[in-house]
């Protein structure tokens, strides 16, 4: 029985899945909220306390006064998934049309 040959040294080469679209999830992240801090600190004032306790009336005014300040609603976004959504064309290349010889 002759010997087998040698395994060969080439590699075989990797498939990769094909996307449709580069897209990051989630790219804005949300700003805490600055009240969250003093409902916390209210709530557990309450829970040590009971609700409408003389101690918990200065946090009750503090949370107030933060809900009523006006937020601006508009932030800037992210814009990595408009550029990505821009590259893409150059990051896959050009592409064969259907119908089309050459």
């Amino acid at each position: 029985m002759p010997p087998k040959p040698p395994p060969s040294t080439r590699l075989t080469p990797v498939r990769l899945n094909t996307i449709n679209h580069l897209r990051v999830r989630r790219p804005n992240t949300q700003e805490n909220n600055p009240c969250a801090v003093v409902l916390s600190s209210m709530l557990s004032c309450w829970a040590s306390s009971g609700h409408g306790g003389v101690p918990c009336q200065g946090l009750e005014k503090e949370l107030k006064a933060c809900m009523d300040v006006k937020r601006p609603k508009s932030t800037e976004r992210n814009t990595v998934n408009f550029h990505l959504a821009r590259m893409y064309p150059k990051v896959v290349g050009p592409k064969k049309k259907k119908g089309v010889l050459g």
